[in-house]
């Protein structure tokens, strides 16, 4: 990178909260946020947002006519911009650029919307504009009255991060001075379920964690699925509410043997951990926040390529999805989000049943991971200002 982009704020909603504090006090327990949810008749765990939070999040729906007709991804990505932006002071801002990307994008408007054509062989009015990726980060810009440029995509499970490369690269371009960036998924509906159960990495035992990230003993797949969103506010300059800075960014893909394959050594995760580590001594990252999705290959590929980067000098190692699932997309944004909070409070979080890791000396650089089917991998290096 040639110069830091800074973090000025962070923003997310997820089965810990919004609180940045409350999901502080989460993360220190060794509590989880998964439970077993009735799928239309079939049990599946799952990782839901709070109740409260929900229930403010459907609220939205009563502000405009048009919010009626919104997917709960959008839903989502409204109502954590509007924190976003009040916490970095960015309300009177009318030129900020907006790049939010899913994995699913529409999956429960999507799901209905199709159903009913199945039994009336008639589409709805508002299935193909309800449903569209575009509406996220579009209607995040109505709601904020923003004048800049809008877009969304999807590259699976690193979509969340690929958002902050695209707008590392704005920002560096000098086509825009602040940008939000991040991911929304809701995708906790019978057929996404149905559809992770089909190849075969879905969690089906009983064990006081459901999801086994990082145990590198496990004989069964145990992703688990969640919902939320992430959105980051970056800008070229610290301002004082800045809260880190990002100095390193890293992408590949590898070649696939199938559609959801990952070579036993990460070959694309070496390739973007590298990048993004730059001219830096890899003995100064002091933690990777890893991916880690819960599956015997994915979890073992990432510590093999994490082995082949760093060699002797390992850094620590972490993952989140033990305690709130595999939130698809917005999955980056919440380890940046965990990676900023150990950076902010200087206390590393592990994994309570894991134990390839110790805890680091110090905690100044950290290294976050994201991979997605299809072999895209980003990673982000971030630093204390």
């Amino acid at each position: 990178m040639k110069n830091p982009i800074y973090i000025t704020s962070m923003a997310s909603v997820s089965p810990l909260g919004e609180d940045q504090e409350e999901i502080w006090e989460a993360y220190k327990s060794n509590h989880h946020f998964i439970q077993k949810h009735n799928f239309e008749e079939e049990e599946a765990f799952a990782a839901f947002l709070p109740e409260k939070l929900r229930a403010e999040i459907d609220n939205l729906r009563t502000e405009s006519a048009n919010y009626r007709k919104l997917d709960l991804s959008v839903l989502f990505a409204i109502y954590t911009s509007r924190l976003a932006i009040k916490r970095a002071g960015w309300q009177n801002e009318k030129n900020i650029g907006i790049n939010i990307g899913s994995s699913r994008g529409a999956t429960g408007l999507f799901e209905k919307f199709h159903a009913e054509f199945i039994e009336n062989r008639q589409a709805s009015t508002q299935a193909s504009p309800s449903t569209t990726l575009g509406n996220i980060s579009s209607w995040v810009g109505q709601d904020l009255e923003n004048n800049g440029i809008h877009f969304s995509h999807s590259v699976t499970c690193s979509t969340g991060l690929h958002s902050v490369l695209n707008a590392v690269a704005w920002l560096q371009s000098g086509l825009a001075n602040k940008f939000i960036a991040g991911a929304s998924e809701a995708a906790l509906t019978p057929f996404t379920i149905a559809q992770m159960k089909a190849i075969k990495t879905y969690a089906s035992e009983d064990l006081e964690y459901p999801c086994q990230a990082l145990n590198l003993d496990k004989t069964r797949n145990s992703m688990v699925l969640g919902e939320g969103a992430g959105l980051l506010c970056l800008e070229t300059s610290a301002s004082e509410k800045a809260l880190a800075k990002i100095t390193g960014i890293g992408y590949s893909a590898e070649k696939l043997k199938h559609s959801v394959s990952i070579s036993e050594d990460g070959k694309c995760m070496q390739n973007s951990m590298k990048m993004a580590i730059g001219d830096l001594d890899p003995a100064e990252i002091d933690v990777v926040v890893m991916h880690a999705p819960g599956t015997i290959k994915g979890d073992l590929g990432e510590v093999n390529a994490i082995k082949a980067v760093f060699g002797e000098n390992l850094p620590a190692m972490t993952s989140n999805k033990w305690k709130i699932g595999h939130t698809f997309a917005t999955s980056g944004i919440l380890n940046l989000e965990l990676a900023m909070l150990m950076l902010k409070h200087q206390e590393f979080i592990s994994v309570p049943f894991s134990d390839i890791s110790k805890k680091p000396a110090r905690l100044q650089n950290i290294l976050v991971n994201a991979v997605g089917f299809g072999g895209n991998a980003v990673s982000i290096l971030i630093n204390n200002i």
